[in-house]
């Protein structure tokens, strides 16, 4: 039962849902007051991969976030958006990012895509957002990290409905005070409240510094009987791989072994979990990829200790978490909090020259001897080797529709009492399937006529029943979506996928897979089910068509140098 919350002129009306009727009716004092709003805290880790976190297989501390998958749910089946901004457009707007206005990153706009909102290059105006959403029905609305979403005045979260923000504006840069960019061109600009911060502490170091500032809202107005919803949005573990010494030195030697044994660990751990199927095989390493005991002592040393940073920043992640979950417990509110914990897309594989606008030169001037790599002026990355043992089983990583792109870990729990705690939920759900339950269990209607200006319908749909444990399966065509992104085309239609990538990741031809039985992408069907392709073919353009779908493609060959 939920209640909701609507306002009629300036007097609050409570609807009382009930599995049968509803009823209205107006409060009036002396009258028992309703339950107490739950608060929402949604917390986005940034490029971590599918088995990055214990409780997906991994050999990462992450205590804090192991134990949130006893007491809620993990789904192994969840689907985002294969790079960070469209992904998070999604998120927050329960729309596909073509209609939310992230057809492609802000930082890879072209001049024909000028004149489409959907390819606006920040979350656009045809939707409503979700803090907006919240805003209007009566919560608190906190965001702290990573926004990616627009940098201007009008379109920074404080003018999307966060009450509260400290949001770094673009996409990465480095993890410590010096504010060092991706790449040349960028600048790497926070904002509180819509300002531009000029200085950030000494001390600064982005995972501890969104958790304070999100705490000192958390602890400031919890008193004043208002839900909240916090968006806790991490730049960890973005690269460039930045973290504290200690937690770096942590993990001296966990790695030596290499990327290829990593692999085939995180895919056991993720057999022995029942999160993947026994006999599921791992995607081979690409071609590119040099064999562990092929490459020099310097090499491996060096490769060794970039995954020691990588996995020094999740250890840090999840005490960080801690802090806040030990918060919420401290003044009474986390038993009445939904708690959402996602990545936002695939592990990275890419190389930092895959930056627009990036320089040797610019690369040249980071200090990444073995002593420093992971510290202060220091520039690495994970790369595709390790990319794909933190995507294991599957294809690729980071910005390909494949399913190393677009897969990704995701655990719930709810207010009260959860069926099938600690239990492992293998339906597919989409992001954008987001937004539409967490508006459920506030209790809140989203309409097209919001706040004076005319905005889409959203795309998906709760699946609050299924996060609380009341059905083990989603709504009916939860598990169709279509995606483009970069040229890269993709539609899932159940346990089939069609999949379409130019070499030499893919046949430059729509190849189709059976997810349940190769959730690798490995052996393509399309020759045997030749009517199945027309079929999903047909469906992908008509998503095409219904999102606005342009047809341009990008070079990501680069990426991967």
């Amino acid at each position: 039962m939920i209640w909701k919350a609507l306002r009629v002129g300036m007097a609050p009306l409570f609807v009382f849902a009930t599995a049968g009727c509803e009823q209205a009716r107006e409060t009036a004092p002396n009258t028992q007051p309703p339950a107490k709003r739950p608060n929402v805290l949604l917390i986005v880790a940034d490029d971590l991969g599918y088995s990055d976190i214990g409780s997906f297989g991994a050999q990462i501390a992450t205590p804090t976030l192991d134990s949130l998958a006893t007491e809620g749910l993990r789904l192994s089946n969840f689907h985002v958006l294969p790079t960070c901004s469209p992904s998070r457009s999604v998120l927050l707007s329960g729309m596909d990012n073509h209609r939310a206005g992230l057809g492609t990153m802000g930082e890879l706009r072209t001049p024909e895509m000028e004149g489409y909102p959907g390819y606006a290059g920040h979350l656009n105006f045809e939707v409503a957002a979700l803090p907006e959403v919240l805003q209007a029905g009566g919560y608190r609305t906190y965001m702290s990290g990573k926004w990616h979403l627009g940098s201007e005045e009008e379109t920074v979260p404080h003018a999307r409905g966060f009450e509260e923000t400290f949001a770094l504006v673009p996409g990465g840069g480095s993890h410590w005070a010096d504010r060092r960019p991706l790449s040349p061109p960028q600048t790497m600009i926070y904002r509180r409240n819509g300002k531009v911060v000029e200085s950030l502490p000494e001390d600064f170091y982005s995972t501890k510094y969104y958790t304070d500032v999100l705490l000192e809202w958390i602890g400031r107005d919890h008193s004043d009987g208002n839900p909240f919803f916090a968006f806790l949005s991490y730049t960890a573990p973005h690269d460039p791989l930045h973290a504290p010494k200690e937690y770096i030195d942590k993990y001296r030697g966990a790695f030596d072994e290499g990327w290829d044994v990593l692999r085939e660990r995180r895919l056991q751990g993720l057999k022995d979990l029942g999160i993947v199927p026994a006999d599921a095989k791992a995607f081979p390493r690409l071609a590119n990829v040099p064999a562990w005991d092929e490459m020099s002592s310097e090499q491996r040393q060096h490769a060794a200790r970039d995954m020691e940073v990588y996995a020094a920043m999740i250890d840090y992640m999840d005490e960080q978490i801690k802090r806040v979950f030990d918060e919420l417990k401290r003044i009474g509110e986390y038993d009445n909090t939904m708690i959402i914990f996602l990545s936002d897309n695939g592990a990275n594989g890419a190389m930092p020259t895959a930056y627009p606008g990036q320089a040797e030169e610019f690369l040249s001037t980071f200090d990444n001897r073995l002593e420093n790599r992971g510290l202060a002026n220091s520039y690495i990355e994970m790369g595709p080797g390790w990319a794909q043992a933190s995507m294991s089983p599957s294809r690729m990583f980071k910005a390909f529709t494949s399913e190393g792109g677009i897969r990704a870990p995701l655990l719930v729990k709810v207010p009260g009492a959860v069926a099938n705690a600690g239990g492992i939920n293998h339906s597919f759900v989409h992001v954008r399937d987001i937004m539409p339950t967490i508006l459920e269990l506030a209790g809140i209607e989203h309409s097209q006529d919001f706040q004076g200006r005319q905005v889409q319908p959203l795309q998906g749909r709760s699946v609050l029943e299924l996060f609380s444990g009341q059905a083990e399966s989603p709504y009916a065509g939860a598990d169709q979506v279509g995606y483009e992104l970069f040229g890269l085309k993709a539609y899932i239609d159940g346990e089939w996928k069609i999949l379409w990538m130019p070499p030499p990741f893919g046949k430059g031809e729509w190849e189709l897979f059976n997810l349940q039985q190769d959730p690798a992408e490995m052996i393509d069907l399309s020759s045997e089910h030749p009517d199945r392709v027309e079929a999903m073919v047909a469906l992908w353009e008509q998503y095409k068509v219904d999102n606005t779908v342009l047809d341009i493609s990008l070079n990501l060959a680069d990426t991967m140098k």
